[in-house]
């Protein structure tokens, strides 16, 4: 099983950007020296708990303090980047990256930032702009010659050469292009339908387990229109994890610290209003308000020693029918790195050896 970061990136609000983005790289290169196999930086416009825009900038610095972990957009947002100039971007990066780059996109959820760029995300103008959005990327990318693309929200040409000497150039390091990956965090997501029907990588929130069979069969239906078998082993699911030498210093640390406030302070918020609290119910007889980061602990988080949190890892993959790489939710523990750190190495040098077995089909 892959083990990997899943990074907003998140902060509180009152840190600033500069130390933010710092937290950051620091906390790559120790992913990196502990083995960790992967990290994707997120993307977001309007959420101060979510403060980095640009994750191509954050991979690019990543990857000169870093020598083998593979780093990835987690993800970009195709309605808002123009389809040309982002497969651009991602080519040259890929060529930076020398191999350790994952191209990871997204429709976006946060109806702030579909205000910000006047997208209509209720009605799924979202998720129309991201596969026409995919679509050029991937023409332009896969373009022998002259190519024209009449779209609905973008127009794009390959042109042919110019004056002699101007001509496309640029395509990705690796062919016929980086891993693509797909995020998404609705119930039963139509974005995951289509890393089901392009055979992308499926990236899910990992809440309780009808909420992820959602996004399997998600993604079982978009490999059934394309006439493809999906893979488990390379799905992804995202979940809060939080290592220590004991349950109650688990509990402890994650209650009292910067997991519970991030989902306190913000993440229940969001999730209230987008409907979604009964996708964190074991019993979906729990009424709204007990679902509180304490709750959350009990029966969601993946916490507690190394012995507890491999049990419950195992039980997680039971429970959904196999999945190939687990992501960890990460947030700023800046007021307590030392227990931080300790969690990342524990995971990784103790947690994980115990369920090298479980091997998806």
């Amino acid at each position: 099983m892959k083990l990997g970061l899943f990074m907003m990136p998140s902060h509180p609000p009152e840190r600033n950007i500069y130390d933010s983005h710092q937290w950051d790289l620091n906390y790559l290169e120790l992913a990196d020296r502990l083995g960790y196999d992967e990290a994707w930086i997120g993307e977001h416009f309007t959420a101060p708990w979510e403060p980095i825009p640009a994750p191509d900038l954050m991979i690019a610095q990543a990857l000169q303090r870093t020598s083998r972990i593979k780093l990835g957009s987690g993800v970009h947002l195709l309605p808002y980047h123009h389809p040309a100039e982002l497969a651009h971007r991602v080519a040259y990066l890929d060529h930076i990256a020398q191999g350790r780059f994952m191209f990871g996109i997204g429709s976006s959820g946060l109806p702030s930032d579909w205000a910000l760029f006047d997208v209509d995300g209720n009605n799924g103008q979202h998720r129309e702009m991201t596969r026409e959005a995919l679509d050029i990327i991937l023409k332009i990318w896969q373009a022998k010659g002259p190519m024209e693309y009449k779209g609905k929200f973008w127009n794009a040409n390959v042109p042919d050469t110019m004056y002699d000497v101007l001509r496309p150039f640029l395509y990705p390091y690796q062919k016929p292009h980086p891993p693509i990956a797909v995020a998404s965090a609705s119930y039963r997501s139509p974005t995951l339908v289509i890393a089901g029907e392009r055979g992308f990588i499926p990236m899910s929130l990992a809440f309780n387990t009808d909420y992820c069979l959602s996004h399997w069969e998600a993604i079982e239906e978009g490999a059934q229109k394309a006439g493809r078998t999906p893979s488990r082993k390379e799905w992804r699911l995202v979940r809060d994890v939080y290592v220590a030498d004991t349950d109650e210093e688990a509990r402890e640390a994650a209650v009292g610290g910067m997991t519970a406030r991030v989902w306190r302070d913000y993440l229940l918020r969001i999730f209230k209003e987008f409907n979604l609290l009964h996708v964190f119910k074991d019993d979906p007889e729990v009424p709204d308000e007990d679902v509180t980061p304490e709750y959350m602990a009990d029966h969601m988080w993946l916490i507690g020693s190394p012995d507890t949190v491999a049990a419950k890892i195992r039980k997680l993959y039971e429970n959904v029918g196999g999945f190939g790489g687990l992501l960890v939710l990460v947030y700023d523990h800046w007021q307590n790195q030392e227990g931080w750190d300790k969690s990342t190495r524990l995971l990784a040098e103790e947690v994980m050896p115990r369920i090298a077995d479980l091997v998806p089909e």
